[in-house]
């Protein structure tokens, strides 16, 4: 096999490797997505919860002083 050859046949061969790796990571970025997307609605829902729970606490404390 002459230099041209083997010259052309890694090119292939590194084409073919490029085309292998993206169509291995074609779903990965739709996982991803689709797990930020629910970590960001349990962090949304952990907020609202705790949010609730401190007015809730905050609402209940007497200003009035009467201590009962």
């Amino acid at each position: 096999m002459g230099t041209t050859e083997l010259y052309l046949w890694q090119w292939m061969r590194v084409l073919y490797l490029q085309h292998r790796a993206a169509v291995e990571e074609e779903g990965y970025t739709t996982q991803v997505v689709i797990m930020t997307a629910l970590l960001a609605a349990l962090a949304l829902a952990v907020g609202i919860i705790i949010t609730t729970k401190v007015l809730s606490k905050a609402n209940s404390i007497d200003l009035n002083g009467n201590g009962n």
